[in-house]
């Protein structure tokens, strides 16, 4: 009588069992003989001096311009028109050229007097231009 003959479908998994043990081991063996290595950084000139203070476009609820500048010791504030902001600003990016400008509107103007502000300063290329804000506590 003929024996009919099955395929087995178990996989033997008993085999990969050990071997993950036995891998288990020695990675846990030598991983603390590992020194890890000293890491040279290497040294900087000029980018360690710190950033300088940023000149402040200011826009009251009248919708009037101020200009802060701001220095270590002190600070100065005095009412511009567009046309004095612009030629302040540049004037001083020519100086400083890596000087940011920040715009600190009052919470009460409108949107749009900030975008003409930011449009003017766009359109005659003063760099590095954001807005300052309050941080929620």
């Amino acid at each position: 009588m003929p024996r009919s003959r099955r395929a087995m479908s178990e996989i033997n998994v008993v085999p990969y069992i050990d071997v993950m043990l036995v891998l288990l081991v020695i990675f846990m063996i030598t991983a603390p003989l590992v020194n890890p290595g000293v890491i040279e950084l290497p040294s900087v000139g000029k980018s360690s001096l710190p950033p300088e203070l940023p000149l402040e476009v200011v826009i009251r609820a009248d919708a009037s311009l101020m200009l802060r500048e701001r220095s270590k010791t002190a600070a100065s504030e005095r009412a511009v028109s567009s046309a004095e902001l612009v030629a302040a600003l540049q004037q001083k990016q020519k100086t400083h050229p890596d000087q940011a400008v920040v715009i600190a509107a009052d919470k009460n103007v409108r949107y749009e007097e900030v975008l003409k502000v930011m449009d003017e300063l766009q359109k005659q290329s003063v760099r590095k231009v954001g807005l300052l804000v309050n941080p929620a506590r």
